[in-house]
């Protein structure tokens, strides 16, 4: 899994070493702020809009997904991480980017998919928390990737 060119393979070792650190960094960010957020924080909110239709979500596909997302980050930071400047803002701009993705599934898709009323507010909602998991995941990404001698 050579992700960037001509790499030797201690280059290479490290750069997975850097993946899977940030996707477990990942993993623990998004769901110490996720879940907090839609099950104790604002779950009544989440219910009374329609957005949450099941009595006790399936766990293991929300797992799923972060673990989806983190292993597409962490693989495809690598290509977008070139030139000079704050290795943390550069990390936070692309994870934001990546990001809208996300959020378009997760924000606009469900809006459509299911009846929730209002959807404005929903949506609002939504954007503010999505916007600060990837600020935070961002952060990580570029602490992470932004040490040379990390994980040496």
């Amino acid at each position: 899994m050579v992700w960037v060119e001509c790499q030797t393979p201690i280059e290479v070792n490290q750069t997975v070493k850097k993946a899977l650190l940030f996707l477990l960094a990942y993993f623990v960010i998004t769901m110490a702020w996720a879940y907090p957020w839609h099950m104790l924080f604002f779950h009544d909110q989440y219910v009374a809009w329609g957005a949450f239709q099941r009595d006790e979500p399936i766990m293991l596909l929300g797992i799923t997904a972060i673990v989806i997302q983190g292993l597409v980050i962490g693989y495809l930071y690598p290509f977008y991480n070139r030139g000079g400047g704050s290795h943390i803002l550069r990390a936070i701009r692309f994870n934001l980017i990546i990001g809208l993705m996300t959020y378009s599934a997760m924000g606009f898709a469900t809006a459509a998919k299911f009846q929730i009323e209002p959807v404005l507010p929903f949506l609002a909602h939504h954007t503010l928390f999505q916007a600060i998991q990837f600020v935070l995941t961002g952060i990580a990404l570029g602490m992470i990737y932004g040490n040379s001698k990390a994980l040496a």
